[in-house]
């Protein structure tokens, strides 16, 4: 990031960028900081977009090739075309010698390091890794939006905030607008604000789901199932992520007992550090037998329902009663 606004603020140019990751708030960001740099506003004959897979390489390689009109320089927009993983043979052949006055910004959620055009455009150009930030980096970051609007927040209650959002910073965003608006007269965010307007992902009730479970709360546990219900949301989604939960908290407890500390349990589960503290808090409650069994009872249920032996929504109801 700090390599993109030095370029954007010295207006030198790669040839390429290439914005990668899971974070899609950022890569959209800084997408849209490249455009505002490199084109002027409305120049739609030299300005172009280009999403998805299967697109006409042929076609854009000549439009990069086209001197731009009454301009300095041809933007090229591709978003999620998957040629980072394959394809992206003859696009790498050409961004390693391109025209002087074309320019490329690829915007892609996957990529493989390994591939040709990846190595082309870190050689050519530049490629940005927009991870997920970490827990410090996305409590400053909501406190500067809600200092933008004159709002202030403590540190427990943008945790109680981000336990409800988790770490996706256009879902954080989302939330925030609304707290702003429902705090218009006030100055201070509270807890009482983001209980009553901020939305829990479906993940944080599974979560909650599981600790009901624990604590041999069923008709808590059932509750909650009958809200995702309610929400819309498949019974068969629902099983995938119990059985996606009990998943973790099995890989959290075996590295633990390995020695490994909470930032390395982080990595090798792909979350936050914060977040990986949360389902070695969780995996404390059960015995590793315990969640092995609750995995094959997942995988069971699947089976009931897809031989048709059960339906979905009473299959996940007998399992949230008996998983555990």
């Amino acid at each position: 990031m700090r390599q993109i606004n030095e370029d954007i603020k010295h207006g030198s140019f790669k040839p390429v960028y290439l914005l990668y990751g899971e974070e899609r708030y950022l890569r959209r960001q800084y997408r849209e900081r490249l455009q505002k740099a490199l084109c002027s506003e409305g120049d739609s004959m030299n300005t172009h977009f280009y999403s998805g897979k299967d697109l006409p390489l042929g076609e854009i390689i000549d439009l990069a090739e086209t001197l731009p009109f009454l301009a300095d320089r041809r933007v090229i927009f591709i978003n999620d075309s998957g040629l980072f993983k394959s394809g992206g043979e003859k696009m790498a052949e050409y961004l390693a010698q391109p025209n002087d006055t074309a320019f490329f910004i690829f915007t892609e959620s996957e990529i493989d390091k390994r591939s040709k055009l990846f190595k082309t455009v870190q050689s050519k150009g530049y490629a940005a890794e927009f991870a997920v930030q970490d827990e410090n980096t996305l409590k400053r970051w909501a406190a500067s939006v809600l200092g933008k609007e004159n709002k202030k927040i403590t540190e427990n209650t943008v945790q109680l905030l981000l336990g409800k959002t988790g770490t996706d910073m256009e879902n954080i965003q989302m939330e925030l607008e609304k707290l702003i608006c429902y705090c218009m007269d006030r100055d201070v965010i509270t807890d009482e604000d983001v209980e009553a307007v901020c939305t829990t992902r479906i993940q944080n009730r599974i979560f909650d789901m599981i600790n009901a479970i624990a604590a041999k709360k069923q008709k808590e546990a059932l509750e909650l199932y009958y809200d995702l219900l309610a929400l819309k949301e498949p019974p068969m989604r629902i099983l995938f992520l119990i059985a996606r939960q009990c998943n973790m908290l099995l890989q959290a407890k075996e590295l633990k007992s390995r020695g490994h500390d909470q930032r390395s349990i982080a990595a090798r589960l792909g979350v936050p550090p914060f977040a990986a503290g949360k389902y070695l808090t969780q995996a404390s409650h059960f015995k590793t037998d315990v969640l092995l069994n609750a995995v094959a009872k997942c995988v069971e249920a699947e089976e009931a329902v897809k031989s048709g032996r059960m339906n979905d929504i009473m299959s996940v109801e007998i399992l949230i009663m008996t998983v555990l």
